[in-house]
């Protein structure tokens, strides 16, 4: 089994102020100190998204769904910060109900993120799908309350959800890269389209006992935040992995290097709390 209270302990000693304010919101639902909140909203543009490393000043789909998962570890999605970064994801639709970077990046962007490539059309559009889903869950929109999925997004995630399941194939992959698949699969299972989204987790399933700890982390949160069960078959092969891969030191190691060993332990904290 995962060992959370030592995935704890590996936070604490080596995370930084709004990593442990997230472990605190994670643990205990603590309200984090306002200076946390506005550390973790730094850099907001005028227009609601946020810039990528790579990207200079330029809003970035991709960079703005990875601040909207440190800020939902944070209890702050109803924040204006995250309306408004919402509300610009909303308007960054294209007609086709998918997503892309804007082609001002297309010369710094990563392959994940590169205008104009369809692996990374897919990709962005799975996440910014994600995102626009997870906040309608509470139904706390800027306009008038809005029970369906997605709340006051509800057509745009319904528009995603039709290309998302467009691109399957017959076997129930999907031609982009494998986030992409946990982010459809949860954005599908949200829309009620259970056939579809046990498709891609089929697939999933079949790789997690080769994943990387980020991914398996990465694929667990994902779909609990959407509410697929803890005993679901796809859950149970990803915590399996992550028993396998946790560390002596209770965290887990992250592709992207060490410095962000702690928000991939963070992850594996907010699928099985």
């Amino acid at each position: 089994m995962v060992d959370i209270d030592a995935a704890i302990g590996f936070v604490v000693a080596h995370g930084d102020a709004v990593e442990r304010a997230r472990l605190s919101w994670l643990r205990t639902g603590t309200p984090p100190p306002e200076k946390v909140l506005d550390s973790a909203e730094v850099g907001q543009t005028l227009g609601g998204g946020w810039p990528a490393s790579w990207g200079d000043e330029v809003a970035s789909v991709d960079a703005t769904c990875f601040r909207l998962s440190e800020l939902d570890d944070l209890g702050a999605l109803s924040r204006p910060a995250a309306r408004r970064a919402l509300d610009w994801l909303a308007a960054a639709q294209q007609r086709d109900g998918c997503w892309e970077e804007d082609k001002a990046l297309a010369d710094t962007a990563p392959e994940w993120a590169r205008p104009g490539d369809p692996e990374a059309r897919l990709f962005l559009t799975a996440y910014a799908a994600f995102w626009l889903t997870v906040a309608g869950l509470d139904a706390r929109a800027a306009g008038p309350l809005d029970h369906r999925v997605g709340g006051a997004y509800a057509g745009v995630v319904h528009a995603a959800g039709q290309a998302l399941a467009a691109q399957l194939r017959p076997d129930g992959s999907w031609p982009s890269f494998l986030a992409a698949g946990w982010l459809s699969a949860a954005v599908l299972h949200r829309q009620q389209m259970f056939y579809e989204s046990a498709r891609i987790k089929a697939v999933l399933a079949e790789r997690l006992p080769q994943a990387s700890p980020t991914d398996a982390a990465w694929l667990a949160a994902t779909l609990r935040r959407v509410g697929v069960d803890e005993q679901e078959w796809t859950l149970v092969a990803a915590r399996r992995r992550l028993t396998e891969t946790q560390r002596s030191d209770g965290g887990w190691s992250s592709d992207d290097g060490h410095q962000f060993d702690v928000h991939a332990t963070l992850a594996v904290i907010r699928a099985f709390r």
